[in-house]
């Protein structure tokens, strides 16, 4: 079972640390879906691999084992909204780690439009503004359930929730209110 006090390491680093192509495609995934660092995107990486070895490890067995469990794997990808309702084996060997960042709670904000960037959209998160089904969530790691997407919001106390425009960066300057102010104090009394 192991040590309850020592964390097992959830990713594995890429064997040849130093290739080019691998880090620049790294560097645009990261800027792309709003990553903290590398590990975040290694932890996706090594999720995608557990899934396509399942995949593999199923194609290998024989056809009444493989189709209780390939049915199980296909529902849970399926729940994700990871592969579409019809997908086959081969559609989970086909899959990108791009698949895994779109699905995170992270980029659902950012593309449900309750932050201008991902990484407000992070900020948003992990402040406690988001809930989903009206439990807030703080992990922006989080991966949603397609049934679960259309209860993301912003928290009943967040002041997102009363004002978008304090998003979107709409708030007017306190001078302007007080001419604002004055002016219409200055009509009232002609």
């Amino acid at each position: 079972m192991g040590d309850p006090r020592r964390q097992r390491k959830k990713y594995e680093s890429p064997r040849y640390p130093w290739n080019i192509d691998r880090l620049e495609r790294e560097l645009k995934l990261i800027g792309v879906f709003g990553l903290r660092n590398k590990r975040e995107l290694w932890r996706n990486y090594y999720v995608l691999s557990k899934y396509r070895t399942l995949a593999r490890n199923l194609l290998a067995e024989s056809s009444e084992e493989r189709s209780k469990l390939e049915k199980q794997l296909l529902r849970k990808l399926f729940s994700l909204k990871i592969v579409p309702e019809n997908a086959t084996l081969d559609t989970i060997l086909d899959l990108s780690v791009e698949h895994i960042l779109e699905r995170r709670i992270q980029t659902l904000v950012y593309k449900k439009g309750m932050a201008k960037t991902p990484l407000q959209a992070r900020q948003l998160i992990t402040h406690g503004h988001v809930s989903v089904r009206g439990r807030k969530v703080t992990s922006p790691s989080c991966i949603l359930k397609a049934d679960e997407e259309e209860y993301l919001k912003y928290t009943s106390t967040s002041a997102f929730a009363k004002d978008n425009s304090l998003i979107w960066g709409e708030t007017s300057s306190p001078s302007s209110t007080i001419a604002e102010d004055n002016n219409k104090s200055e009509g009232k009394v002609q």
